[in-house]
């Protein structure tokens, strides 16, 4: 009886401390996706410019992707995070699942910033169709599955989450990079796209209101607001 005790207050230790160590992670992880907010927000005032943005200094711009990429991806990896602390049994890796992810995606900042130009509402336009027939595709549906699933490393994870939300955030950036507006839409989507599952019911009316919105500003982009371009 006494083993027996002494089994089941440890199995109760144990439990105790699984849940404590997942409240953890999901406090600093959505902390930290919170204070990545305030950051972008006051970094990006006054630099929205619409299709003619402008980047800044290389520094700047990766600095701020980063932050725009914490704030935005974070709450979506939430899950995926918790995942990690259970299967670690702790929040010790919980650091570098996160920083890795982050890392991966601020490479994706890089790349923005070699190939970006500021643009006319034509090409806006024609890369929001291409988001919009991307959320149709089998790649696009696949790697939205694998970024529901569980993974070895933050790497792996922001490598699938990449794929699953490459259009969304090309769509941003053509549409105004420094955009509060832009980036809050977008955020709600991918957010959206990774804690529900896929239904057709949803998700091919956004992907046709996105391929829309680029025949839109494509033809006539004089009715939509000049904040938003």
């Amino acid at each position: 009886m006494e083993l027996l005790q002494v089994a089941r207050e440890r199995s109760a230790a144990m439990t105790s401390a699984g849940t404590g160590a997942t409240a953890a992670a999901l406090t600093a992880t959505l902390g930290l996706a919170a204070a990545s907010w305030v950051v972008a927000v006051r970094q990006m005032n006054g630099m929205d410019m619409g299709v003619a943005t402008r980047l800044g200094s290389f520094a700047f711009f990766v600095a701020l992707w980063a932050s725009m990429m914490a704030a935005m991806m974070l709450p979506g990896a939430a899950p995926a995070v918790l995942r990690r602390a259970h299967a670690s049994g702790g929040v010790r890796a919980v650091p570098l699942f996160v920083g890795s992810y982050l890392a991966v995606w601020t490479l994706v900042g890089v790349a923005v910033y070699a190939l970006y130009r500021p643009h006319g509402f034509f090409t806006a336009g024609a890369v929001a169709i291409a988001a919009g027939i991307y959320e149709f595709t089998p790649l696009k549906q696949h790697f939205r599955r694998r970024c529901r699933e569980s993974v070895r490393s933050g790497f792996e994870f922001g490598l699938y989450c990449i794929g699953s939300s490459i259009g969304l955030m090309l769509m941003l950036v053509a549409l105004s990079v420094m955009s509060v507006t832009w980036m809050s839409v977008i955020a709600v989507l991918v957010l959206a796209q990774k804690l529900l599952p896929a239904k057709a019911a949803i998700d091919v009316p956004l992907a046709l209101a996105i391929v829309g919105l680029g025949i839109l500003i494509v033809i006539a982009p004089s009715p939509i607001p000049g904040h938003l371009l």
